[in-house]
């Protein structure tokens, strides 16, 4: 699978999750599902994991879920994901993230060292939800 988006709403993710750190940090994307699936805007999320945990969790409500739907909706567009950073940890899902991801979404992950994006990866859960799969994620001007 591949998932695209700009290197502005790229560098919106980077400087909210650099902003983040050493916390994790994150929030929906809003796009159009499909074989590749098109990130349109990316919408930060308060992080409300235990502030004692959030250094390695993140967390938002049902009701942050229930509002981002809507506004996807009225916007024509569909919630597709989300994105969160891994502070000082590779932008590889764990299995916290596994055991709380759904299917169909994607998930982008960033690696956040010492408060500066390193590497930014996309994935898939499977349907099994045994793994994630990596996608490929296109960055465009």
């Amino acid at each position: 699978m591949q998932v695209e988006l700009s290197a502005s709403l790229q560098n919106q993710i980077f400087a909210l999750l650099e902003a983040g750190h050493p916390n994790e940090a994150g929030g929906f994307l809003l796009g159009e599902p499909g074989e590749k699936v098109i990130i349109r805007d990316v919408i930060p999320i308060t992080n409300t994991f235990a502030s004692e945990e959030q250094w390695h969790r993140y967390a938002m409500t049902p009701q942050d879920w229930a509002r981002l739907e809507d506004e996807a909706d009225e916007r024509g567009l569909t919630l597709v994901g989300y994105y969160h950073s891994h502070p000082d940890s590779p932008a590889i899902p764990s299995i916290f993230d596994r055991d709380h991801a759904l299917p169909n979404f994607v998930y982008i992950i960033t690696a956040v060292y010492a408060a500066k994006h390193a590497e930014q990866r996309a994935w898939w859960l499977r349907d099994d939800r045994t793994a994630f799969d990596e996608g490929e994620l296109i960055v465009r001007a």
